[in-house]
């Protein structure tokens, strides 16, 4: 089957990769010529395991094609997805005009077609968008909507083995075409569900407001914890034994970051207030996660007495999760802001995303190593749950640090091997240990 895919973003180039690896042909357009001769070299413009090596393979089979002029990608197409990006603007709301863009340039194109192709919109948009796609095409078209559920460091294998496929349909057309192109990656048993269109991209928001519900509820019993001399592992540990409760997305911390949960949250709560039903468990969830930052920073200021001048603090970790080089809305971003409002010098190291954050936050120094990072710090304060640090080298560690003081904000070591080595070491949700002793 002849596939375009609009937009060479993480959605967009993930799903044109793995459609091409499948045996379809496959052109990815991007407005951006420079972007699209990098793209034609196999090379991923993000981190993703194993990303660039099957696009290789399938450029080299002449599968994957790439091309920044709109009327080569749509030429022959039989089938058109939106794949681009839906930004929160400076109001909160979310971002159309890349969508709305795409679906004027595909109308522009459809006069040439003999038969025009299926759109499908797969970026993530508020209840209503697709329709309003729609209406830019003046109905030469079969409209669909199929929602992603893509986790970066793990895209891949979640579009090869989805949990299950997503697809908002009008006609039957729409219905044959995504039911061929999915059928590579259904046919061992992943379901397959057609709805209509708006309870499609209801399915994203609800799905991720869900996680990032669970995500804000254990940090907040986690601060709970803390402050009645309970811990959050043990009680955690209870909590999930229940099965109509689970363990996913249960894990304390120092909130969610991304580009899907943050946004998604936001637009949530628009729609709600759209519709004059305001989303109040959603508002709390992104008032909380963003309170939790907040609290790990206060409390790494408050060890120093609120003062870090002539301090120097080591961040392990940049992106928002491990396995990616995505920064976007970043604990560590609004943490190492706030000690370097505070007078500290912030040193950083991160396996992937030393050069995104060195964008977003350059006051801080990049290392390539972790110990060298590390080197005469003052404090360590963990942001992201790397394979890297969960078994480190503690006894160096302690001998590197001026100050054996570690802020885990990820929960990655035991409280009794801190106090062994002798490290004040600060956790969410657990009693700190002080001066070696674990209480």
């Amino acid at each position: 089957m002849k596939i375009t895919i609009v937009g060479t973003g993480y959605v967009g180039l993930i799903t044109g990769t793995c459609f091409a690896n499948a045996g379809n042909n496959v052109t990815c357009l991007d407005i951006d010529p420079k972007k699209v001769e990098t793209l034609r070299k196999g090379e991923a413009p993000f981190f993703e395991p194993g990303l660039s090596e099957m696009m290789t393979k399938s450029i080299n089979a002449g599968r994957l094609h790439f091309t920044d002029d709109p009327n080569t990608a749509y030429c022959d197409s039989s089938i058109i997805f939106i794949c681009v990006g839906t930004p929160t603007g400076e109001d909160g709301r979310c971002n159309l005009s890349h969508v709305m863009g795409v679906a004027d340039s595909i109308s522009d194109s459809l006069d040439s077609f003999d038969e025009p192709p299926t759109v499908v919109v797969k970026s993530t948009v508020p209840v209503g968008t697709t329709h309003k796609v729609a209406e830019r095409l003046k109905g030469k078209y079969s409209i669909a909507n199929c929602p992603e559920f893509l986790r970066e460091g793990n895209a891949i294998d979640d579009f090869m083995n989805p949990d299950r496929v997503v697809c908002g349909v009008e006609d039957d057309r729409a219905k044959k075409f995504l039911e061929k192109v999915y059928a590579p990656f259904i046919s061992d048993g992943h379901p397959i569900f057609f709805f209509d269109i708006h309870s499609s991209e209801m399915v994203k928001y609800a799905s991720n407001a869900m996680l990032a519900c669970k995500i804000s509820f254990i940090n907040e019993i986690a601060s709970l914890c803390e402050r009645n001399g309970a811990n959050i592992e043990r009680v955690r540990t209870g909590m999930c034994s229940d099965s109509r409760i689970g363990n996913q997305f249960f894990k304390p911390g120092i909130g969610y970051g991304g580009s899907c949960f943050p946004k998604d949250t936001l637009a949530v709560m628009e729609m709600g207030d759209d519709a004059n039903a305001p989303c109040l468990v959603n508002t709390a969830v992104h008032n909380l996660n963003q309170r939790q930052r907040r609290w790990f920073a206060d409390r790494i200021l408050k060890h120093f007495n609120n003062d870090l001048t002539g301090k120097k603090v080591t961040l392990w970790g940049l992106a928002f999760k491990p396995n990616t080089d995505d920064v976007r809305d970043a604990p560590s971003i609004d943490i190492a802001k706030t000690l370097i409002e505070a007078g500290a010098e912030v040193t950083g190291f991160d396996p992937e995303a030393w050069e995104t954050f060195r964008h977003e936050v350059p006051e801080v120094e990049i290392f390539k190593d972790m110990y060298d990072a590390a080197n005469q710090a003052d404090a360590l304060v963990i942001c992201t749950e790397w394979s890297e640090f969960s078994s480190p080298d503690f006894a160096r560690l302690k001998t590197i640090l001026n100050d054996p003081v570690v802020f885990d904000g990820r929960n990655l070591y035991k409280r009794n091997e801190m106090a062994s080595y002798g490290f004040n070491y600060y956790s969410v949700g657990r009693p700190t240990v002080e001066l070696a002793v674990a209480r």
